[in-house]
């Protein structure tokens, strides 16, 4: 049996991948194969932890493991005591705009904010209320107040002082408007006022669409915006570093979005951001923040789409040249996650099979011959060296393991026999590279 794995995480794995996606949390315990990549994680997070900043971009094909890689890396940034939050690039989000589009990645960000008593996220609030109760004990404790007497009416002003104090002492732009809704917060949080309360959290959330709602909801002048949003980003990760927690990382999935972008001008400034944040973390503007980009091979690589279009990326993130597939580089800006190998899939197929059988209970009989086979079929088929992935290795696998758990009388062989392989590329994705081959 796969050790210490929790009923919650058995049923959040076998559900999620065998609809594609990555499950949120137990990832630890299908984890084959990514031991260089993980420990070059923990000495990031070691960096970071101690007052330096990193980006890290996870390059590699459809299927090949990226959000794997990034929800791995949430496991491992949690126990280090990390502030973590993951959001996707769509074609409504992207990190420059000038129509809204990039406060909606903000507040992507600031919804799936995640601690380890809170791993699914929605956490801001819980953080926000900790934080206050630090304030309140230390102000009772600097003035010798009770903690009992430093919640009354009497002391609310000294209480929002300590907040803008503290605020101001850790933000640089925008600290101002940002204390003001913290302070609303509290205001809300200590009095029992929920509109009050949940009105501070939308403003600190950026979900306020104009200025004009924030100052009657609020009485605060400014929200945030497209072009704020990031200084608002490095103001919560120094908020949240002087709560105690070791720094704040970020997860941007699915990149390939930005590279999707029609109007080069626009696709140009998105990764003009991604150099600016990129120059903040190696100059150390910024500290305890860690970014993570996950993105394809193109979304890297492509001279006339891809980040390597705007030549100072390009300089900065193409690979140590003294690297090899036998003889790699973990320690450079860009890791590229190379799809497993048979050994490594078989190892995680035999994984899988004990987290379903703990998941519904059963005990299928399923042998170590019987999963070769099945992999054999798979690589086996037309078109599998081209197309197939290891998400629609383990898709077809789970999927068959809930034929038989269903219908024991099932004939194995001739469901192997039934897998196909397609090309599970976005179609507009496949759409632009014939594209860019004409």
């Amino acid at each position: 049996m796969i050790n210490n794995i929790k009923p919650k995480e058995a049923t959040s794995i076998i559900n999620s991948l065998t609809g594609g996606v990555v499950p949120k949390i137990g990832v630890q315990h299908i984890t084959v194969g990514r031991s260089e990549e993980v420990n070059a994680a923990i000495t990031t997070l070691e960096e970071v932890k101690n007052g330096h900043s990193a980006v890290k971009f996870w390059i590699g094909d459809f299927g090949s493991g990226k959000s794997f890689m990034l929800h791995l890396l949430n496991t491992v940034a949690m126990k280090q005591k990390f502030i973590i939050a993951n959001a996707d690039f769509t074609p409504d989000n992207r990190l420059y705009s000038n129509d809204g589009k990039s406060v909606i990645l903000y507040a992507a960000i600031m919804d799936n904010i995640a601690i380890q008593t809170k791993p699914e996220g929605g956490a801001l609030p819980v953080l926000l209320e900790k934080w206050m109760e630090q304030v309140i004990s230390r102000t009772a404790e600097d003035n010798r107040i009770s903690l009992t007497d430093i919640r009354s009416a009497e002391y609310g002003s000294l209480i929002r002082n300590s907040i803008m104090k503290t605020v101001n002492e850790i933000t640089e732009v925008g600290g101002f408007d940002f204390g003001s809704a913290i302070v609303k917060y509290y205001d809300g949080y200590i009095n029992h006022d929920e509109a009050l309360r949940r009105n501070a959290l939308k403003w600190l959330k950026g979900e306020y669409k104009t200025k004009t709602e924030a100052r009657q909801d609020l009485g605060i002048r400014e929200i945030i915006n497209d072009s704020n949003y990031y200084d608002m980003l490095k103001n919560f990760c120094k908020l949240f570093v002087s709560m105690g927690y070791s720094g704040f990382m970020i997860n941007l999935d699915e990149a390939v979005n930005l590279y999707k972008i029609s109007t080069s001008a626009v696709r140009e400034k998105n990764y003009e951001k991604i150099l600016s944040i990129y120059n903040d973390c190696f100059q150390g503007k910024v500290s305890n923040f860690f970014i993570n980009f996950a993105g394809t091979k193109d979304f890297l690589e492509n001279e006339r789409r891809g980040l390597f279009s705007y030549q100072a990326l390009k300089s900065r993130l193409q690979g140590n040249k003294f690297e090899t597939l036998e003889i790699r580089d973990y320690a450079q800006p860009v890791i590229k996650l190379y799809p497993l190998d048979h050994n490594e899939i078989f190892v995680l197929l035999k994984k899988l099979k004990l987290i379903f059988d703990f998941n519904y209970q059963v005990e299928l009989n399923i042998t170590d011959e019987e999963i070769y086979a099945f992999m054999e079929e798979m690589f086996n088929k037309p078109g599998a060296s081209e197309f197939l992935t290891p998400r629609e290795v383990i898709r077809d696998f789970l999927n068959i393991l809930n034929i038989i758990r269903q219908n024991p009388e099932a004939d194995k062989k001739r469901l192997f026999g039934e897998i196909e392989i397609s090309d599970e590329r976005p179609n507009d994705l496949v759409l632009l590279d014939n594209i860019e081959e004409l």
